[in-house]
């Protein structure tokens, strides 16, 4: 009993906090827009704008007030549910959000996918022969995808498999010449669901090079990982009892060493959310591809600021939600685990 009510103030106590992280995320983020060198206006009306235009331009947008009445304002609008409007276009920006949100998820999801299932593979090629070659190849390719830089590598596919093979589109996410299913916004699913076979097949196309591209860049983080957990595991004594006794060496590893290897490689993939957030915002705007990530690119360079806080407290909020499951589950299934 005491566990479970340890457990549940773990959970409450994680519940509180949120909030207080993502205002001071929010926080930071009005302050440091704002000291940030660039003018909204300018990126509106140009720099050759009369004064009087470029004033009325300032008062219709808030921006003549007090930073503090800005930040007020801005709080005020947050607890609300508000994220506020863009600047450009008076669109509300958590339908911006909304139309652009569903690309970077799909985009992500499937890098995740691709990468855990690389990260198992080249994590469980080594176990056998430890130092072996097949095991200094998985090493080196796990420290190779942290050396390389995301743009780099997203080129060289580009080149390798969109120019000079010519088997895939090199950017975009959905082929021109058809029209794309409506519905939620993921087009995976919406294509399923419309049985629109030929639309699948155009956004499978189109997805391959960045989810691939971003899920090789991560998986050297679950095979490196992986890799650490069932070499320090599988020198436990109870694995040695277990080799003592017969087992063969395969049920020692699927039924002794992986689960217990599982649970530092889960909270690993729960700090690979912020990685694969980082990771897309270059992958998305090396392939054009209509996420969130490009349309934050866009809000930055045009000083949008109510566009680029709604994106970042977004993205705050998922990572701390995604942050937070994972690490009741982990309290939840390993006893060992103290809070």
């Amino acid at each position: 009993m005491s566990r479970k009510i340890n457990l549940l103030k773990y959970t409450l106590t994680r519940l509180i906090l949120t909030p207080i992280m993502l205002w001071l995320i929010s926080s930071m983020v009005f302050l440091l827009l704002r000291i940030a060198p660039g003018d909204p206006v300018d990126a509106i009306l140009g720099t050759r704008a009369n004064a009087i235009a470029r004033e009325a331009l300032r008062d219709k947008l808030g921006l003549n007030q007090s930073i503090l009445n800005q930040y007020l304002h801005f709080l005020k609008q947050l607890i609300q549910g508000n994220l506020g409007e863009a600047l450009n276009t008076q669109e509300p920006v958590l339908k911006i959000i909304s139309k652009a949100l569903p690309a970077s998820l799909e985009l992500s999801i499937s890098a995740l996918i691709i990468a855990i299932l690389i990260g198992i593979i080249v994590g469980f090629s080594g176990i056998r022969k430890p130092g072996g070659n097949i095991d200094f190849i998985g090493r080196v390719y796990g420290i190779s995808t942290y050396a390389i830089p995301p743009f780099w590598i997203a080129i060289l596919i580009q080149l390798l498999f969109a120019v000079s093979l010519g088997w895939l589109p090199i950017g975009g996410r959905f082929p021109p010449s058809l029209t794309q299913p409506e519905g939620s916004g993921f087009l995976i699913l919406d294509s399923l669901l419309s049985q629109n076979l030929q639309a699948l097949q155009g956004t499978l196309r189109y997805l391959i090079l960045p989810a691939s591209t971003l899920g090789i860049l991560l998986s050297g983080i679950f095979s490196r990982s992986l890799r650490m957990s069932i070499e320090k595991t599988l020198n436990k004594d109870y694995i040695e009892a277990a080799k003592s006794r017969g087992i063969k060496y395969r049920q020692i590893i699927t039924k002794h060493a992986l689960p217990n290897a599982l649970l530092p490689v889960l909270t690993i993939a729960g700090l690979t959310i912020a990685s694969l957030i980082g990771g897309a915002l270059l992958i998305e705007i090396t392939f054009s591809w209509p996420g969130i990530a490009l349309v934050l690119k866009e809000a930055i360079d045009q000083r949008d600021y109510p566009i680029v806080q709604g994106i970042v407290v977004i993205i705050a909020f998922i990572v701390v939600i995604i942050s937070l499951l994972i690490d009741i589950i982990i309290a939840f299934i390993d006893p060992r685990v103290r809070y």
